[in-house]
């Protein structure tokens, strides 16, 4: 049987653009992972590394007209938008360069013999080393910054993991472009362009979670999707670390403060917020536990004026379009459910923006409006109406984790009146990063962020965005009583390589 053809399609007009490549057959796969294997030795100097890692910004950025250009034909996402992505992806080629060459990811820590210790201790040394090859599952709604070039490829080639990509069907010509500026930037350094696969199709993506050379994944995507691959990783012979990012409704509380101080402010900042991106980033703020009475009165009415006047949108594809109008439309058919702006079908294309508001009580118990606790990828937001501080930790009490979870306090509030304290407690458990007077959208890329959460917000512990992103792709290693000559350098008394380390409890910068 022939290999079915992967195309580029047009989500403003849902017609083919041009045939891009054919689906990877299962021996394709096999090939692509067994090479990009072979490869990864030329990833063991960290000097060959980093400096990849910033030649590989240097050639994205001199080909971003052209990228640009193919990201938003097969997107729609804009050419500001893509520009700004771009850039935040080249920037974080960089960043992990510089980790790379600072070496504290490499976690040393060298402990003597100590004879007098109970039990006594032998010499022992500890450092981390790749995995292995590493299968990276695009995303659709960032074509650059969680797609060929992004964070997980970054982080994983830093680590010193060669990648096979599973390219994202939503953008399959330029995931092929990218591929290649990476693969060049590659040969810059005498590193072979098999350290960078990529593959298409369905059937492609299962075949590399299951390939025995494969020795972890990063996945960005669906619930359903993320699980089915996570599970596929689990059933192995040999099990893998799986860390996807699979969906979160990032809920807000409002506290009747801060509504009362300022409402106004609020219900926009939120409009800008649920809308961005035609609402189709990860960390959306879908919950929203606002106050009854006459302030929350205030917030919605500003939502609505705010909400009113965003454009119609197109999404990435037209099946997101048909699910967004499906879940919309059931949610909005839910008794009690309002729809002060009626979200749906802007056009023949497009979708047009808007929420729901329902009592929080309806929330408070198992039932039929469980589905507003769901994530509704798209231009939407439910906001919850609650009677009392009671009602509203019972909604907090009932929700899954998340990415982000979020709290606008009065000015008092923040000072550290009232409940801020207990308030900001009941949210940790919830999820990976926790705002105050802000909203979740926009993922700054730095040493100290978190972009993950309890399940289903993701499957592991760990972050996809920030310097600490490269912890995933590593295992530690202790030897002892190896004598120094046979010691990697990383592990040497004498510290060849200058690296930070933990020497005998004490650490050395």
């Amino acid at each position: 049987m022939a290999a079915a053809p992967v195309w580029s399609v047009d989500p403003r007009t849902g017609k083919p653009r041009e045939q891009v490549a054919d689906e990877a057959t299962a021996h394709e796969v096999d090939t692509v992972v067994r090479a990009a294997h072979d490869a990864r030795g030329f990833l063991a100097d960290r000097t060959v590394r980093a400096a990849f890692l910033r030649t590989a910004a240097d050639r994205l950025e001199d080909a971003k007209d052209r990228l640009v250009e193919a990201a938003d034909a097969e997107s729609a996402l804009g050419p500001v938008r893509l520009n700004s992505e771009l850039a935040r992806t080249c920037y974080q080629l960089r960043a992990f360069a510089g980790i790379v060459e600072e070496g504290a990811f490499l976690d040393v820590v060298i402990d003597h013999p100590d004879a007098d210790a109970t039990p006594p201790v032998p010499d022992l040394r500890r450092y981390k080393v790749p995995l292995g090859v590493v299968a990276v599952y695009s995303a659709s709604n960032f074509p650059f910054a969680f797609s060929v070039a992004g964070g997980d490829t970054a982080s994983a080639l830093a680590a010193g993991n060669p990648v096979v990509v599973k390219a994202h069907p939503d953008h399959p010509a330029l995931s092929e472009l990218v591929a290649k500026v990476l693969r060049r930037a590659a040969a810059e350094h005498g590193v072979p362009a098999d350290v960078l696969g990529l593959v298409h199709g369905f059937e492609a993506g299962l075949e590399l979670i299951r390939h025995p050379l494969i020795a972890a994944a990063g996945f960005t995507g669906s619930v359903r999707g993320g699980r089915a691959l996570f599970d596929a990783a689990a059933a192995r012979p040999v099990p893998i670390p799986f860390h996807g990012e699979l969906g979160s409704l990032n809920p807000v509380l409002v506290t009747e403060a801060a509504a009362a101080e300022r409402a106004e402010a609020i219900g926009t900042g939120l409009a800008g917020s649920m809308t961005l991106g035609t609402g189709q980033f990860c960390v959306k703020p879908g919950l929203v536990l606002a106050p009854s009475g006459a302030s929350g009165d205030r917030l919605v009415k500003s939502l609505t004026d705010a909400v009113s006047d965003t454009e119609a949108g197109v999404l990435l594809d037209h099946r997101m379009r048909d699910n967004f109008l499906a879940g919309v439309t059931e949610r909005a058919g839910l008794p009690g459910v309002e729809s002060p702006v009626t979200p749906g079908a802007g056009g023949e294309h497009t979708v047009s923006a808007g929420f729901l508001t329902v009592p929080a009580a309806h929330l408070t118990a198992e039932g039929a409006y469980d589905l507003l606790l769901e994530e509704c990828f798209g231009p939407v937001t439910v906001v919850a109406r609650y009677e009392d501080d009671a009602e509203a930790r019972a909604v907090l009490a009932r929700l899954p984790g998340n990415l982000t979870a979020t709290v606008h306090l009065s000015a008092g509030e923040a000072a550290g009146e009232g409940r801020g304290a207990e308030i900001l407690a009941e949210l940790t458990p919830l999820a990976g990063r926790v705002l105050v007077n802000g909203w979740p959208t926009g993922v700054a890329v730095a040493p100290a962020q978190h972009h993950g959460g309890p399940y289903p917000a993701t499957t592991s512990t760990s972050t996809s965005v920030g310097g600490t992103a490269v912890e995933r792709w590593l295992r530690p290693v202790a030897y002892q009583g190896v004598p120094e000559a046979l010691l990697p350098p990383e592990l040497r008394d004498a510290n060849p390589l200058g690296l930070p380390r933990r020497f005998d409890g004490v650490l050395e910068r």
